[in-house]
């Protein structure tokens, strides 16, 4: 029986991150993954959907400046589309198989092994391993889960991923869909919509169970996405709920029925169904594995489990389940293990991208978390017409808003960035949350010009009362206020 510092079920970004993280603990470490590398954080999810959106992004704008470019109408080829998004995927893939299959040649020592099976936890230092040549049993002084997610399926609802699909199985699609209906108005169904739509091939209906899509964002940002999605003549089904869903000949059929008691069927060629994900622990453990764990996934504290040498990271825990969080939960469970963290292992500055149209960058609180949580804070903002950069890109729509305390100190909260770079714009003040800082280092420092991170540069100045801009004057892209006792209030600026 083979032996090991430790041993890693799952090679998606988290397990990835904490195998490569052993390695630099000169630890001996089992690598194990009974599908691909990468997991779905490559071929079904992030890198993947992103190249998807990329496309499409580049698409969308070619329609839009058809005229502007002399390129007059374009129609696109699904087979040349998704021929790219497979060579991005195999890009990745092959880095990375390059990179896990040299690190003993390169490092030496022995100390990385990769096993291609399905593994087992027997108990709470072996691991059984179904492999092409049997099973193997090997020994290790700590375990980390690292399996991943799946998406959630629904009762009744005939997933085949031919004519309805989860996000797992649209790699199969041969062709634009002349029509397509997406369950879930969070971030992946709005990101699905958004990406169909700039191609402009697929009339996309979107079921809303409320009044908004992307509830859990501020009503100011959602507003610019579903005006854009509508634009792009996308139906949000709002205020409904489907009662069904058939397979009807070459057609999908689902009935929707709304707050008011009315009911309306449609048809369309496709069906995406996007209600989230779940923890895949399925048939993980032997069954004298005493694990705590929930609906949500395997619960830890900051990476450990119930059970003191076996560690969970990635979207098999209830945590947050983003590609970025499972590579930070993965590393630190490793110096957690074999050393001392620098850092205690933190949420509250993560950033987040929505690639949406136009893209959503987030970090920190927005304002419906700040209210939930009983605080008064200044909210300042600035529209994208009053930035040079947003300008010379034809594309002023989207604003920056930032959140800090209501006090002197001014330390930040939140920031949200909707518009073109807004994933560029965040990470500075993420650095800052992370400081527990306030705004002032932001207004004195010297941005790049023209750049779209000057608007948060005008934005701590507005905090500071010395904007170059002045909101009394640019009443309808810039705005400063209070919010305290439940109710906005303008901060006077000069």
């Amino acid at each position: 029986m083979k032996k090991y510092d430790v041993v890693v079920i799952g090679a998606g970004p988290a397990g990835y991150a904490a195998a490569m993280r052993a390695i630099d603990f000169k630890k001996k470490v089992a690598l194990i993954e009974k599908k691909q590398l990468g997991g779905a954080g490559i071929h079904h999810g992030a890198l993947w959907s992103k190249t998807w959106w990329e496309l499409s992004r580049e698409a969308n704008m070619l329609r839009k400046h058809g005229d502007t470019l002399n390129t007059g109408s374009v129609e696109f080829s699904f087979k040349n589309v998704k021929s790219e998004v497979r060579k991005a995927v195999k890009e990745r893939m092959e880095q990375l198989e390059h990179h896990m299959h040299n690190i003993n040649v390169s490092i030496g020592d022995g100390l990385f092994d990769f096993i291609q099976g399905n593994a087992r936890v027997i108990d709470t230092n072996q691991v059984s391993i179904n492999t092409a040549d049997g099973i193997e049993t090997v020994w290790a002084d700590y375990i980390i889960l690292a399996t991943g997610s799946k998406p959630r399926k629904l009762p009744n609802i005939p997933i085949d991923e031919e004519m309805v699909f989860t996000s797992d199985g649209l790699d199969k699609l041969e062709s634009f869909p002349k029509s397509m209906v997406i369950l879930g108005a969070g971030v992946i169904g709005c990101e699905f919509a958004t990406i169909f739509s700039n191609f402009g091939h697929t009339k996309v209906h979107l079921i809303d169970k409320g009044d908004r899509i992307l509830p859990f964002e501020d009503e100011d940002v959602v507003k610019v996405i579903e005006r854009n999605l509508e634009a792009k003549d996308v139906l949000v089904h709002r205020n409904s709920r489907l009662i069904d869903m058939r397979k009807d000949g070459d057609m999908v059929a689902y009935t929707l029925e709304y707050t008011d008691g009315s009911k309306e069927v449609f048809r369309v060629e496709k069906a995406l169904v996007s209600v989230g994900r779940v923890p895949n622990y399925e048939n993980l453990f032997d069954q004298t594995i005493d694990i705590e764990l929930d609906n949500r996934g395997i619960i830890d504290d900051r990476t450990q489990t119930s059970i003191s040498n076996i560690y969970a990271v990635g979207d098999i825990t209830a945590d947050i389940s983003l590609v970025n969080v499972g590579e930070l939960e993965g590393r630190y469970a490793i110096e957690r293990i074999f050393g001392k963290p620098e850092r205690d292992l933190i949420y509250e500055n993560i950033s987040t991208i929505m690639f949406l149209s136009p893209e959503v960058a987030g970090v920190g609180m927005n304002e419906i978390q700040a209210r939930e949580k009983g605080l008064e804070y200044k909210v300042v903002s600035i529209d994208y017409s009053c930035i040079p950069r947003a300008i010379a890109m034809r594309n002023t729509q989207g604003f920056i808003k930032i959140l800090v305390t209501n006090d002197d100190s001014q330390r930040i909260l939140g920031m949200r960035v909707v518009g073109e770079h807004a994933s560029s714009a965040i990470q500075a003040v993420a650095l800052l949350i992370s400081m527990d800082r306030g705004i002032k280092e932001l207004a004195e420092l010297i941005h790049p010009h023209p750049s779209i991170i000057e608007g948060i540069q005008e934005c701590g100045r507005m905090l500071l009362g010395k904007p170059m801009l002045k909101p009394a004057v640019l009443r309808n892209a810039m705005v400063c206020k209070t919010y305290t006792n439940g109710k906005y209030a303008d901060l006077m600026v000069s």
